[in-house]
Formats: C-alpha cells, sequence, structure tokens
C-alpha cells in the first residue's frame, strides 16, 4: 500500500487515505507526505456522504473485505470513480492451501470453492480492475474464474534500485540464522513450528555455535514459550528495524508450507544481501526464470542440508547474493511497474464504461437481487442507530 502511494503521490495526485481501523503507535504518519488520512466507519452513513463530497476519480480498496463494505455504497454515491481492487494477495488460496495441508492432502483448485473464496472473487468480479501481487494467482483468476484479462493486472512490489552488495555486511560480518513474519499470519506460524520441530534441532547439531533467530509482531505466549537459549532458538519479537536484523544474519530460512503473493520477507533479504532457503510456496512468482538467492526445497532433510552448505560455504553465499540481487534489478523496479501502474489506470478509466458493459458476469455480480453484504451492512446500520437512540 505505501508503494501504491508512493506511486500516486508521484503523479501529484491529490491523495486521502481512509481506514476503519484502529490508530497504533505503528501506523505510518501519512501527513509527513502530504497525504490526508481519515477515518471511516464501517455500516455508518458518514461513508455516503463523504464519498459524495469526494466524488474521486479512482477509488483503491485495500482487500476483498473493503470492497464488501465499501464497493456498493462507492457505485452508489460516486458512479463514475473508477473501482480497483488490491487483493495484496489471494486470501482464499492461502487458505485453501491451509485447509488441505491440515487434511494431509495436495491442493486441489475446488478446494477454493470455499464460502471465503466465493466472496474473494465475486468482489474481484464487481471491480473496475484488480492488482494481482503474484502471476500465479493472475492466471489463475483468468484460466479458472473467467475474470476478463481487461479487467487484471499484475502488479508486483514496486522496489528501489538494489544497494551494491559491496555496501552491505560481509559474509565475515554476518552469523546465524533468521525468520521474520507477523505471527498472526498463518503461514509464518507453521513455519515458526517447523523451524522448532524439524529443521532446528538438526542444523543445530551440525552447527552447534549457531543460532536460530526469530523475529515478528505480536508474538504470542505459545511463541515466547519456545524460546530456548541452551538449543540456541531465540524469540525476538517485534524489529524496531527488519532491515537492519535481516542484514546482520548469514542466511534467512522459510520453511512455508502454505500461503500466497509473493513474500515480503525474502524480498526483504535479498535487498539485504542475505540468502534464503524457502519451498517452492516461499518461492512461488517471484524469481521468474532467474536463479534463486539460494536454495527452493520442499524437503525438509534437503532444506537442512541446504542451511548447513551455505551456511558455511563463502563462494555459493555470494553467488547466492549475487541471484538476489539481478532478482531485484529484473522483475521490482519501480521506475518500470510505476509508469505500467499508471498507464493501465490512465487507460481503465477512458475505458470504464465500455469495459463495464461487457463484463456481463461483474454485471450481474452487482445487481440488487445478489447484494446480500449491501442489505446486511444497511441492517447493521439500522440496528446500531436504534441503539443510540
Amino acid at each position: 500500500m505505501m508503494q501504491l502511494l508512493d506511486c500516486f503521490y508521484k503523479q501529484q495526485w491529490q491523495l486521502s487515505f481512509a481506514s476503519p481501523a484502529q490508530q497504533t503507535e505503528h501506523m505510518v504518519d501519512l501527513s509527513e507526505l502530504g497525504i490526508e488520512a481519515e477515518h471511516i466507519e464501517l455500516n455508518n452513513a458518514s461513508f455516503d456522504r463523504y464519498i459524495a463530497d469526494k466524488k474521486p476519480d479512482i477509488v483503491v480498496f485495500d482487500r476483498f473485505m473493503m470492497e464488501e463494505q465499501f464497493g456498493w455504497r462507492v457505485e452508489k454515491f460516486s458512479p463514475d470513480s473508477l473501482r480497483v481492487l488490491n487483493t495484496e494477495d489471494l486470501h482464499s488460496l492461502r487458505q485453501a492451501r491451509h485447509t488441505a495441508l491440515k487434511q494431509n492432502r495436495d491442493f486441489v483448485i475446488e478446494d477454493l470453492y470455499s464460502d471465503h473464496g466465493i466472496r474473494e472473487i465475486a468482489a474481484i468480479h464487481r471491480c473496475d480492475l484488480t492488482l494481482m501481487i503474484s502471476e500465479v494467482e493472475t492466471e489463475l483468476l483468468i484460466d479458472k474464474f473467467h475474470v476478463p484479462e481487461s479487467h487484471v493486472f499484475h502488479l508486483p512490489f514496486m522496489l528501489p534500485e538494489p544497494q551494491d552488495t559491496n555496501t552491505l555486511l560481509s559474509f565475515e560480518a554476518r552469523q546465524h540464522f533468521i525468520s521474520i513474519g507477523n505471527f498472526r499470519h498463518a503461514p509464518n506460524w507453521d513455519a515458526v513450528l517447523q523451524l522448532k520441530t524439524e529443521i532446528w534441532p538438526k542444523i543445530r547439531q551440525r552447527l552447534p555455535k549457531a543460532e536460530m533467530h526469530i523475529y515478528g509482531a505480536y508474538p504470542p505466549p505459545k511463541a515466547t514459550q519456545l524460546h530456548n537459549a541452551k538449543e540456541g532458538f531465540l524469540v525476538k519479537g517485534w524489529a524496531e528495524n527488519a532491515q537492519s536484523v535481516i542484514q546482520q544474519a548469514r542466511l534467512c530460512l522459510a520453511p512455508l508450507r502454505f500461503g500466497a503473493g509473493i513474500k515480503g520477507k525474502l524480498v526483504e533479504a535479498m535487498q539485504m544481501g542475505t540468502p534464503s532457503i524457502t519451498t517452492s510456496v516461499g518461492a512461488e512468482s517471484m524469481h521468474g526464470e532467474l536463479p534463486w538467492n539460494g536454495v527452493i526445497t520442499d524437503d525438509m532433510e534437503t532444506f537442512v542440508d541446504a542451511a548447513v552448505s551455505l551456511y558455511e560455504d563463502k563462494t555459493s553465499w555470494l553467488l547466492m547474493q549475487q541471484n538476489g540481487n539481478r532478482i531485484l534489478q529484473d522483475r521490482y523496479q519501480a521506475d518500470e511497474w510505476q509508469a505500467k501502474l499508471i498507464n493501465r489506470l490512465t487507460l481503465q478509466t477512458q475505458l470504464r464504461e465500455s469495459l463495464r458493459k461487457k463484463h456481463f458476469l461483474g454485471l450481474m455480480l452487482r445487481h440488487h437481487s445478489l447484494k446480500s453484504t449491501q442489505y446486511m451492512s444497511q441492517w447493521i446500520e439500522l440496528k446500531n442507530t436504534a441503539v443510540e437512540k
């Protein structure tokens, strides 16, 4: 989201960031960027007046739940606004893969035919354009869920020019392993458990002086209880500066068994010149045909062997570091992707009405008889009003 805001800011567009989320100490102060930040309420007609007054050219919904809540209000009170859904990743895919894992079987496309999946795909069809961070998920929407190519746009991370690896900490100056990620995110917690029970004991046996550093926001008691200094398994919790702790580590470990999108932690590892060992899900849609900046494997014994080998082999480590730099250079350059995004939004705005008419499935899903989310929201609004009186 910050990359999108930065892109729009560079266009000198007038920006308003409206969110129903509670204020926290970790929130970015958008006023420093000249961006108007406003609090909006769920299930409340105050948003109708808000959007009608602004009548924005473009409205971007951050994830499908925001489209469910506010999409119908934007359509009703600012119908000329281009409605864009920023998915971050395909949430229902992550959930479906998790379900398959818990049932000890392979994921199949039918796992997406859940209530969660139906809601998310419906939101995508209702919007004028959907931003997809993953190529795999872009193709999935087009091939399996009949989203027109005209209504979906592959947009990965938009990143600055990568640093020269000579400016980063050297192989000798680094030590230990790192895993980082929000503990409230189910794939991250599962990865921590994999490290604790399956992977780290075997690595530690072969590298007795090495440590496993676990970083992430909101560590619950069940996570902090895994901390064991004698085993070299250290649960550090919140990192004040994620890039700093990643750069100090020699290797990043991400044994992700399910998930979706592309992984910020692995991009940051590349930016900090830290090779990584991960799974096919972890590296999905991240490197194209380019060699990975480490090792990709779904076999845990191979995972352990790769971690130990790369930790001790400076020559291979330097090669993997350069692989990461090339991935950043070839696939995530902000200047290239920002220009593509602005061109697509401009074209989408120009063709808005004709594309809406051509997308029959989208028209059908916005028909009044299917607007259960709208009517539920209006019912909650009326109930809240009655309680206040």
